[in-house]
């Protein structure tokens, strides 16, 4: 005879411990080593979860399980909305092998009864779930992880051939705030690779160039421009107001004072360099590897080395 969903929900709560919302607010208060898993779809968990919750919606248990959960051996404690679909959850992750799992009895409605805290994503508009839904789909990302981006700062050092593509990607990702430095005008030189100008900007500020292209790509990000070299004297207050330094300058002394800067801020900077058909890419963050001078202790000879 066929199983009702009733069924096995009562064959899941002989296999999974229960635990009380009481208990779990208890845990939490004493800093417990645990996870702590909201099983419910998206627009539920949106709706608010419990504070320091990981998400897995029950649908892509199996396939994301692995991904966002721990070692096995750390104990984890699932919830829904009210304690059916995470008795389910919880007999997946043991055959999975996740020995210690148990179930938050009552759910989160329980949860909200004993008016214990809830914590609330910031909701992305129906807009930007369309604009940024095929980057959303992937699992490295998410809706979270498209809210950590609209919520970045990202300062480009140059505006050419290395900043145009990273402006426009980053942009076109939803980074939230952009700062663009760079006091050069648009050569028509320039125009084969510096996709943030176009023919109409020639003698115009990169600057304000990049503004315009970037806002008409995406209006959701903030510009900030400088049309300006970057000095001793200007470095660091720039760089303060940013999460991340992407350094696309076309000469020694502005890579060498950009290091210093982030590196004594402890700013991770993404280095980018290119000549001809050869690059170089990588990222300086102090504590967590070499910077820019354990490289290249010294610049090369003027003249060497064309920009």
């Amino acid at each position: 005879m066929a199983k009702t969903y009733q069924d096995l929900v009562a064959e899941a709560k002989r296999e999974v411990p229960e635990i009380s919302a009481e208990e779990v607010r208890q845990k939490l208060d004493r800093g417990d080593d645990f996870i702590l898993l909201d099983v419910r779809d998206p627009e539920e968990f949106r709706s608010g979860h419990l504070p320091g919750a990981r998400f897995i919606s029950r649908g892509m248990l199996e396939f994301r399980a692995k991904e966002v959960l721990a070692s096995p051996e750390k104990p984890i404690v699932v919830y829904c909305a009210s304690g059916s679909r995470s008795l389910l959850a919880g007999q997946v992750l043991k055959v999975m092998g996740y020995p210690d799992v148990s179930s938050m009895a009552g759910g989160i409605r329980r949860w909200r009864e004993l008016r214990y805290p809830v914590a609330k994503e910031r909701k992305l508009t129906p807009e930007q779930l369309e604009r940024y839904s095929r980057q959303i789909l992937l699992p490295q990302v998410g809706e979270k992880g498209q809210q950590k981006l609209l919520e970045a700062k990202v300062l480009l050092i140059g505006a050419g051939g290395l900043g145009s593509p990273a402006a426009i990607y980053l942009a076109a990702a939803g980074v939230g705030t952009l700062g663009v430095i760079d006091s050069d005008r648009v050569e028509l030189s320039n125009l084969q690779r510096q996709i943030l100008h176009a023919a109409k900007d020639i003698g115009r500020a990169k600057s304000d160039s990049a503004r315009e292209t970037i806002q008409s790509l995406n209006p959701e990000v903030s510009v900030t421009t400088y049309a300006e070299r970057l000095e001793p004297s200007n470095v660091g207050k720039i760089i303060g107001e940013y999460d991340l330094i992407l350094d696309g300058a076309d000469n020694f002394p502005t890579k060498y004072l950009l290091n210093d800067a982030c590196y004594f801020a402890a700013k991770p900077l993404i280095y980018g360099s290119i000549f001809q058909f050869e690059g170089q890419a990588t990222v300086f963050h102090k504590g967590k590897g070499p910077c820019y001078r354990c490289l290249f202790p010294h610049p090369p000879p003027a003249g060497l080395v064309p920009t």
